[in-house]
């Protein structure tokens, strides 16, 4: 294989993982009732309804970054940052059926145009909302990120424990980097399971634990009670 066939069968393994992850997302959403969205995720301020609102809103916004790479027309994957809360806000309501729908929908308008992107727009340099610069082969990557950690969030029993230890493997080292202690205080991990081990800032102690529990701690989604070693407060995940 060239390098170039090398990048693209990478990168539609990625978007066969992306499809997977969310086929198994597709029928636990569809299984709720009404009742259901309106109660807290586990992101505080936010119903499962906005968890929802905001998975759609996620893919249609990578449609925009797949867009700028493939015609080289700058295109934001947010229009503003109020935009974006407000889409979800007005999104949040929505009845189970219409939330299935653009869920399914908007998945699939992301999924057709990154199969079909030209092998040589991959590389092309897009910015996140965020106004981070990086290469469009990257997407697929925020895009299961979004689907894995959001599942979660839904609370309806999928759990870190439930992320593959291919997911895990990519996102612990990410969230290491990504992560400031708020109090200052650096840090070791080290993922009992797996033997890897990072760093945060100058480490004055070390958190140790199975990989899927650590990551789960460092972005947020758990206290960190079945972790080992002095936790310290973090700063919110990037």
């Amino acid at each position: 294989m060239t390098s170039d066939a090398s990048q693209l069968a990478d990168t539609n393994a990625q978007l066969d993982t992306v499809a997977a992850a969310t086929a198994r997302l597709l029928p636990a959403v569809a299984a709720l009732t009404e009742a259901d969205l309106v109660e807290p995720s586990l992101l505080p301020g936010w119903t499962r309804g906005h968890v929802l609102a905001h998975l759609s809103r996620n893919a249609d916004s990578l449609v925009n970054l797949l867009l700028w790479a493939r015609t080289g027309i700058e295109t934001p994957q947010y229009a503003s940052q109020f935009l974006r809360e407000a889409d979800i806000e007005a999104g949040a309501p929505r009845p189970l059926r219409e939330q299935l729908e653009d869920l399914t929908a908007s998945h699939e308008r992301w999924l057709a145009l990154a199969r079909v992107m030209p092998a040589d727009r991959w590389p092309t340099l897009v910015r996140n909302r965020k106004g981070g610069e990086m290469p469009a082969t990257r997407v697929p990557w925020m895009r299961l990120v979004e689907v894995e950690i959001h599942h979660v969030d839904l609370d309806i029993g999928y759990a870190p424990a439930d992320w593959s230890p291919e997911f895990v493997a990519r996102l612990l080292p990410q969230c290491v980097t990504e992560t400031e202690p708020a109090d200052g205080t650096g840090f070791t991990v080290h993922a009992t399971d797996t033997g890897y081990t990072g760093t945060v800032g100058t480490p004055a102690t070390t958190i140790s634990g199975p990989a899927a529990d650590l990551a789960a701690w460092l972005i947020g989604r758990s206290p960190g009670t079945d972790l080992t070693g002095d936790l310290p407060t973090l700063g919110a995940w990037k």
